[in-house]
């Protein structure tokens, strides 16, 4: 195998830090990533903003999905773990963040978009500071700013004389490291599946173009390796929202039930 024209070239991590191809030097410089988010967040705007116009007392298939999506995030996440109380207040922001990065992870199985701009720290970290923001608003606005803090960092029924144990370790754990493994769980889920997927289909390229005649049968079994993972990766795409959505409801609930 050779590298460059005519060769195999494997993907990397470089996939994810393209060079800028609009307004290059300035603070708007466009690259494939940033071209991918725009035109998914349009993608969702769009979806949506045609399934409210075409919104019938009898739902069409559109419809149906659209509400769907809705009250699956309204019922099976903000009401099953907040409770109907605050589930309903707090199912706005939880739909959209599920939506929101439902569609940017999406985006890496599309034909032509081919790459999950979670996989870039910028959109990860927003949703996490979203996410950690409403938890800090939610505790303080159920209890109050002492209450939300102290229930923050010292459990209930912990004896006095392990505070200053347990304090730094809650400390740490509730209020300073839960945006940063947000992040970093959403963004290495799509940053391998990206590089799973290229591998396949670059190797499926590389097998029928370039290899010798007795390699070229590999190519059908990276062919079906590949149209695997694609459903794999549209599987975790999903997964994913679910579970940075669900992890926000589950932070929201702890910081209004604080003891």
């Amino acid at each position: 195998m050779s590298h460059g024209d005519g060769g195999f070239t494997p993907p990397s991590i470089d996939d994810f830090y393209p060079e800028p191809f609009a307004f290059l030097g300035t603070p708007f410089e466009m690259n494939r990533v940033m071209m991918v988010r725009l035109v998914m967040a349009v993608a969702l705007v769009l979806v949506f903003g045609i399934g409210a116009a075409r919104a019938r007392l009898v739902p069409g298939r559109l419809q149906n999905v659209l509400e769907m999506m809705i009250g699956f995030v309204r019922v099976n996440i903000a009401e099953e773990i907040l409770g109907k109380k605050y589930g309903t207040q707090y199912a706005p922001v939880l739909t959209a963040m599920f939506l929101g990065i439902l569609f940017l992870n999406i985006s890496g199985v599309i034909p032509g978009l081919q790459i999950a701009s979670t996989g870039v720290v910028g959109m990860p970290l927003i949703f996490a500071l979203v996410s950690y923001v409403v938890f800090i608003y939610a505790g303080i606005r159920a209890n109050g700013v002492g209450t939300f803090l102290k229930g923050s960092v010292m459990p209930s029924g912990v004896p006095g004389f392990l505070a200053p144990l347990i304090i730094p370790i809650e400390f740490l754990s509730n209020l300073v490291l839960r945006p940063l493994t947000l992040t970093i769980r959403l963004m290495a889920n799509m940053i391998s599946g990206h590089l799973l997927l290229s591998l396949c289909f670059i190797g499926t390229n590389f097998l029928f173009v370039y290899a010798s005649a007795e390699f070229k049968a590999a190519g059908v079994v990276t062919l079906a390796a590949g149209i695997a993972f694609v459903l794999l990766e549209s599987f975790i795409a999903a997964l994913q929202a679910y579970i940075f959505t669900l992890l926000t409801a589950v932070y929201i609930d702890s910081s209004v039930h604080v003891h």
